[in-house]
């Protein structure tokens, strides 16, 4: 369902909500349509607005009221209140409002996917069908029934390119990965999950109450099959699932602006947001994996690079969340192979040693595997050869690689680590999430610095292997 652009539909959100509040707007509408006494007295859209709405805040109560749920129901009800004062429904205006009323109660939202995710596609659609053009495509016309039936499937499917395409970079920052067919897919499925789907169950949940639901069960079963199906199928086309590394903040802060550029503003002017976003795209067409990822607690490790899109992993663990993190940092498809299984690494009981050919020279790493103690002079032996040791236990000072040594002393204050071989760069987590005002990381020994470097090779270093680039930290 991720990979075929289809994950919104499991989510009780935006098209669920709508779906309810639509309902209940319609059949209150023509229920009491049908007595004379009141369609003469009251005005019937308002009234049922209110229900629709009413329905919209039961619904959302009963599952639970989640954030993305609640913020689904505000905007709807902006919408049916749009309708009641004879406003336009969709516009910036509501948008802003709904973002305004989230961010009030729940300012931590702002940097959450669902809420970035969320209003990116409600701006998109907005945008579109505020813009000269979708008026002329989107707007009511004469035409014979044929061509309104292929006008609604094409806008269907331009709204979900649109969709697609400002949903991609949120993708690629949050998951690192975005689906490409997503729009494809959703012409079919957001008709089947609304107009077959969810009546069904309703029918048959409301049949159950005399023991009759059955074949309305068995129908939402079949449409939920068809549903999966579909998802089965787009996932697997070639080219479907967009992969890449973490994507950097200055290549997200250009793809937003360039968004939003492009939203807000109606005269050709707005082609001017495509710029940031060309950059934005230039900078991540440029972007290179890193070649060894490590944990936090240094139990898992990553090597991209060795196998082409196979990413090598040091532990084959009962649960694949790590493997899978691991794999979507370093932007990689397919299933991680033991590093054990690989033939260029050595591995024991204890250690695993490889070298990896990056920049021009060989780097020698060193990672541990179990908790045993190991002969301290044998250990301090094999760290002078590796420029690289990783380990999840405290390893003794006489461990001294020749860059870094990354053990749970190190790994407490850095967090996880990127490493990067061909311009021997480290990233750490403490360097985008650990500089709050109540922790402060001190300077670690282990990843030493150039002025440190230079007075080790002045003192005795024999230079058979050079020290990483000064531009390590």
């Amino acid at each position: 369902m991720r990979d075929a652009g289809l994950t919104h539909l499991l989510s009780i959100s935006g098209l669920h909500v709508s779906a309810v509040i639509a309902a209940a707007y319609f059949l209150a509408l023509r229920l009491l349509g049908l007595a004379p006494w009141l369609a003469l007295r009251l005005r019937l859209p308002i009234v049922a607005a209110g229900a629709g709405a009413l329905a919209g805040v039961a619904y959302t109560v009963l599952t639970g009221a989640e954030v993305p749920t609640i913020r689904s129901c505000i905007g709807a009800i902006l919408v049916l209140l749009a309708l009641v004062l004879g406003r336009e429904a969709l516009s910036m205006r509501m948008v802003a409002v709904a973002a305004a009323t989230v961010l009030l109660f729940w300012p931590e939202a702002l940097v959450g996917p669902s809420f970035q995710l969320s209003f990116a596609a409600v701006i998109a659609i907005v945008a579109l069908h505020e813009s000269q053009r979708g008026r002329g495509w989107f707007g009511a016309r004469e035409e014979p029934w044929w061509a309104a039936g292929l006008r609604h499937v094409g806008s269907l499917l331009l709204t979900g390119v649109v969709i697609e395409l400002a949903l991609m970079p949120i993708g690629l920052f949050h998951f690192h990965r975005a689906g490409v067919y997503g729009a494809l897919a959703n012409v079919i499925a957001i008709p089947l999950t609304t107009l077959a789907s969810m009546p069904l169950i309703a029918l048959a949940l409301l049949f159950d109450i005399v023991g009759a639901g059955a074949p309305f069960w068995w129908l939402a079963g079949k449409s939920l099959e068809l549903l999966l199906a579909l998802a089965h199928w787009t996932a697997s086309l070639p080219g479907a699932v967009t992969a890449f590394p973490a994507m950097g903040r200055g290549a997200y802060a250009l793809f937003l602006v360039g968004g939003l550029w492009l939203a807000l503003w109606n005269s050709n002017v707005r082609l001017w947001g495509l710029i940031p976003a060309a950059l934005g795209t230039a900078m991540l067409a440029m972007m290179g994996a890193p070649d060894i990822l490590v944990s936090g607690d240094g139990r898992h490790v990553g090597i991209a690079g060795e196998t082409g899109g196979q990413l090598l992993v040091l532990r084959d663990g009962r649960s694949d969340f790590a493997k899978s993190n691991l794999t979507e940092l370093a932007g990689m498809n397919g299933r991680p192979i033991l590093l054990s299984d690989w033939p260029g690494a050595h591995c024991n009981d204890d250690f695993c040693a490889l070298a990896l050919r990056r920049g021009g020279r060989t780097w020698h790493v060193l990672i541990g595997l179990g908790k045993d103690l190991a002969r301290e002079r044998e250990l301090a032996a094999a760290c002078e050869r590796a420029d690289i040791v990783i380990a999840e236990r405290r390893l003794p000072r006489s461990c001294r690689p020749r860059w870094i040594k990354a053990d749970r002393s190190q790994l407490g204050q850095t967090g996880g680590l990127a490493i990067d071989l061909d311009s021997g760069t480290v990233r750490t987590v403490a360097q985008s999430q650990g500089h709050h005002g109540w922790w402060a990381p001190a300077a670690s020994p282990a990843v030493r610095s150039p002025a440190l470097q230079a007075t080790e090779t002045a003192e005795g270093g024999n230079g058979e292997n050079p020290s990483p680039p000064s531009q390590a930290p």
